[in-house]
C-alpha cells in the first residue's frame, strides 16, 4: 500500500525548494569544469562539498591516477543502521572555457529549459542527488539517519579513466544495497526511462608498416601502407553486426608524408561497442585477427606490408542482469503508486555504471531529463542547439527517486539479493 501522506509531504518539500535547487545548479554551471581543467574541477568539488555539508556529509578528495586531471570527491554520512547506499555523479564536462566563450554557452533560462554547460550532463544529476537527500532528511529524518550515504563524484568520467570505478567499488564493499547513478534520464509526459544496461567499449590503434620508395622512379619497390590500411578498414567495416548490437567505428586515419613518396606508414583509431559480453569478446577476436592480414606489398615482391592491432582501452559491457532488474522493479512499483510509468532503457553510451554493476546492484538514469548533451553550438535555423535541462523534470523525478529509495531497506527481493 502506498504511503500517500508521505509522498505528498515529499512532493511539497521538493516543490517548495525548487528555486533553491536551481540556484545551486546555476552556481555549479558557472564553474568551468572541463576534464582537463583540473583547477576548475577541484573548485567545483569544494563548492559541492560545502553544499552537501549542510546535510551532514564529510568530504574526502582522492587525486585521479592521471595527474593531468582533478580530484575525485567522496562525500560520506555514516548512519546508525546497517544499510549503505551509494550515489554516483561526475564533476567534469566536455567544454573548454574557450569554447563556452566562443559559442556564448552559459546559464540561460528560456521557458521550461535551462541551457548551459553540464546542465543535464551531469550537474543537474548532482543537484538531483542533493534534492533526494534533502527531502529525505526533512520529511523522514529517522530513515535518513539510519542509512550510510556515500556520494561519489568522478573527476574525469568523460575520458573514461577506470580508477574511479575501482575506488567506488572498494568504498561500497560487498554489503551496499545499491549504487545509483545520476546520469540524465528521459522523461516523456509521465513516463520515465531508467538505464539498466550500457554497451561496453574497446578502443584500438591499428598501425601498418609499409616500405617507402620514390613514387616516380622506384614505384615498384614501394609497399603502400595506406592501401594496406584501406584493406584493413574494409574488414573492420564488415565486422559491424547490428542484429547483435555490435558496432565498429573507424574514427581517425592518418598516413603518408608527401605525394611523391610511396607511404611507409599509416594508422587508424577504432572504437567498438557491444552490449553482450560474449559478442564483445567476439569483436575483440575479430580485431586482433587482423594482425594476420597482409595482402598488399611491393610490386617487385620484396616486401609485404605488416599490420599491428593494439587494444588501447576497454570498458566492459553492462548487460541486463538480475541485480539491476530488482532495482528497476522497485522503481516501477513506486512509479505505479505515484501515477508514473517507468520503463527500462539500454543505452549505447558509457557511464560509471559500467565499472560498478558487477560489484553492487546498480541502476542508472536517475538524473533529470534534457537534451543536446555535449553540444555547445546553436544556429539561427535551429538545426543546432545547445545542451539544456528540462526544468519540469526535476521535482517529479526527485519524488520518484526518493519514494523508491524509501522502499529499499525493507524490500525483501533487494535485501535477499544484495
Amino acid at each position: 500500500m502506498a504511503n500517500t501522506a508521505v509522498y505528498e509531504q515529499l512532493n511539497a518539500h521538493l516543490q517548495g525548494h525548487e528555486a533553491d535547487y536551481l540556484n545551486l545548479l546555476k552556481q555549479w554551471v558557472e564553474i568551468n569544469s572541463f576534464t582537463a581543467n583540473a583547477a576548475g574541477v577541484n573548485k567545483l568539488g569544494e563548492v559541492t562539498a560545502a553544499t552537501f555539508a549542510r546535510l551532514g556529509f564529510t568530504a574526502e578528495t582522492v587525486q585521479a591516477e592521471n595527474p593531468l586531471y582533478g580530484k575525485h570527491l567522496l562525500l560520506t554520512r555514516h548512519g546508525s543502521g546497517r544499510h549503505k547506499i551509494g550515489f554516483v555523479s561526475h564533476q567534469d564536462t566536455v567544454f573548454p572555457a574557450e569554447e563556452e566563450v566562443q559559442n556564448d554557452f552559459r546559464w540561460r533560462r528560456e521557458g521550461k529549459r535551462i541551457y548551459g554547460p553540464g546542465t543535464v550532463d551531469i550537474k543537474g544529476g548532482t543537484v538531483m542527488m542533493f534534492m533526494v537527500l534533502d527531502a529525505l532528511k526533512a520529511v523522514l529524518p529517522e530513515l535518513f539517519e539510519q542509512i550510510t550515504w556515500l556520494v561519489m563524484l568522478n573527476a574525469c568520467e568523460e575520458v573514461d579513466e577506470d580508477d574511479f570505478g575501482r575506488l567506488c567499488a572498494a568504498r561500497l564493499g560487498q554489503d551496499a544495497l545499491a549504487c545509483l547513478v545520476f546520469e540524465a534520464g528521459h522523461m516523456h509526459g509521465r513516463t520515465f526511462q531508467m538505464v539498466t544496461a550500457r554497451k561496453g567499449m574497446a578502443q584500438y590503434q591499428v598501425e601498418v608498416e609499409g616500405k617507402a620508395s620514390h613514387a616516380g622512379s622506384a614505384h615498384d619497390k614501394g609497399a603502400n601502407a595506406i592501401v594496406q590500411l584501406a584493406e584493413v578498414i574494409r574488414h573492420i567495416h564488415r565486422f559491424t553486426d547490428y542484429e547483435n548490437n555490435l558496432t565498429f567505428n573507424v574514427g581517425t586515419v592518418m598516413g603518408g608524408t608527401v605525394t611523391n613518396r610511396v607511404p611507409h606508414f599509416a594508422a587508424a583509431g577504432v572504437e567498438m561497442r557491444a552490449f553482450d559480453p560474449a559478442v564483445y569478446q567476439q569483436g575483440i577476436t575479430h580485431m586482433l585477427a587482423l594482425n594476420e592480414l597482409s595482402n598488399v606489398g611491393s610490386a617487385n615482391g620484396d616486401f609485404a606490408c605488416r599490420v599491428n592491432v593494439q587494444i588501447t582501452g576497454q570498458s566492459q559491457p553492462w548487460p541486463i542482469n538480475e541485480a539491476t532488474d530488482r532495482l528497476l522493479a522497485i522503481w516501477q512499483e513506486t512509479g505505479t503508486e505515484l501515477g508514473f510509468t517507468v520503463k527500462r532503457e539500454e543505452r549505447g553510451g558509457l557511464s560509471d555504471g559500467n565499472h560498478l554493476w558487477a560489484h553492487v546492484p546498480t541502476l542508472d538514469g536517475l538524473g533529470p531529463s534534457g537534451g543536446n548533451a555535449h553540444c555547445s553550438e546553436r544556429s539561427a535555423d535551429g538545426s543546432k542547439d545547445q545542451e539544456y535541462v528540462f526544468v519540469p523534470s526535476f521535482v517529479p523525478k526527485a519524488l520518484l527517486n526518493t519514494a523508491a529509495i524509501l522502499k529499499m531497506p525493507g524490500h525483501s527481493s533487494l535485501v535477499a539479493g544484495g
